[in-house]
């Protein structure tokens, strides 16, 4: 067996590796390239950002991104191409996260990037130039379970873990992918990994999560898409009065603080739903973001064996950024789930995801449609202005 996973020579096992012009992308087809396998680079442009795209540090798939994939594909001396996917992902991607907005959600464009064009149509791509499998710079591990299917775990650093953004692999897309760098304890290994093949962006910032959205102003690219998004309504509290005038929903999130305007209240107040249907922002207290319910909707579970209708108990993580919590999944339906949280959490979101674990191994996740608070601070689901 070879480091793939192959029972042939490297030389015999070909390898696409999706570049997007990062370090991390850049040094996985160094590494291979090094072990000797056939290695074929893949760009997706998949954005045009126009003259300001080479000055950009930050994103990815554009302008400067592409021309230092090349360059790495030049100077580690292996076939290269750029595939254009702009109306792709403006569709899939860019127009699904305005219409998420629109819809009082909190969308999380990369895992949709991931879901679609990458782990997708990308997919097909190597499919077609005979490759044996894809290669990512995702920190994530692939390991080989019992039944001899691969399964997906969390990164070996979990300051680097990408395996949130991934819930939605396919079975058969996870059995074709490779990700050699979720073993590394840290971003500084792959760094010197990248300069001891000499590339030059081994110092290369990392790319910003909205790699579409100029200057993180997403507001911005949503009222341009979707102008009746900008329309002010009104901030109510959890019985319905009026407490002030908002100056539209896409500039306000689930667990929101800060930007209210509203004054002379005796405790602070948060966001704790958005009613795109009348236009209000729901505020309350931070206690009524206490959630113990959450429904999803597509899920995607990865050991078919494990789904039980009794329910499941599971780690889940309701947001990129917080620690796993204990839960019990009861599937619903097609495709649809119950969250029992075993204790509340605070500031979740629909459009967002909810991910299972079982230890370090993701076992599956869903879109986020609905939660429920806690009965002592329900919120209608329509109030209307006193």
């Amino acid at each position: 067996m070879n480091s793939l996973g192959f029972d042939k020579a490297p030389k015999d096992t070909r390898v696409v590796v999706a570049m997007s012009g990062g370090v991390d992308s850049s040094a996985v087809a160094a590494l291979l390239k090094s072990e000797g396998y056939d290695v074929v680079g893949i760009t997706l442009q998949l954005y045009d950002m126009g003259a300001n795209a080479p000055s950009r540090a930050k994103s990815c798939c554009a302008g400067r991104d592409i021309y230092d994939a090349r360059k790495v594909a030049e100077d580690i001396d292996i076939p290269y191409y750029v595939l254009d996917y702009e109306s792709r992902f403006r569709e899939e991607v860019i127009d699904d996260f305005a219409d998420s907005y629109m819809r009082g959600e909190t969308p999380i464009p990369c895992v949709k990037c991931n879901q679609t064009v990458k782990f997708r149509d990308l997919l097909e791509t190597a499919h077609d130039l005979g490759a044996d499998c894809m290669a990512t710079g995702h920190y994530v591990q692939r390991k080989l379970g019992a039944n001899g299917h691969a399964e997906l775990h969390r990164a070996a650093d979990p300051n680097r873990d990408q395996s949130y953004f991934l819930f939605t692999t396919t079975q058969e897309q996870l059995d074709f992918l490779r990700f050699p760098l979720g073993h590394l304890m840290s971003k500084a290994e792959t760094r010197a990994l990248a300069a001891k093949f000499g590339l030059e962006v081994a110092d290369k910032p990392d790319s910003q999560d909205i790699c579409f959205v100029p200057d993180g102003k997403y507001a911005r690219l949503v009222e341009k898409l979707r102008p009746e998004a900008g329309e002010p309504g009104q901030i109510v509290d959890l019985d319905g009065n009026v407490l002030g005038d908002h100056r539209g929903l896409i500039h306000y999130t689930i667990g929101q603080r800060r930007g209210l305007n509203i004054g002379g209240t005796a405790e602070p107040l948060y966001v704790v739903k958005l009613l795109p249907e009348t236009r209000q922002v729901v505020v309350g207290p931070k206690s009524a973001l206490a959630i113990q319910m959450v429904y999803v909707k597509e899920l995607n579970w990865l050991d078919g064996d494990a789904i039980d209708p009794n329910g499941v108990e599971v780690e889940v993580k309701l947001r990129s950024a917080m620690a796993p919590a204990p839960a019990t999944i009861y599937p619903e339906g097609t495709g649809e789930a119950r969250i029992e949280l075993h204790d509340p959490q605070f500031g979740i979101a629909p459009g967002q995801a909810g991910v299972f674990y079982a230890g370090d191994r993701v076992m599956g996740g869903g879109w986020i449609t609905r939660q429920e608070l806690l009965a002592a601070a329900r919120v209608q689901d329509a109030p209307t202005a006193a």
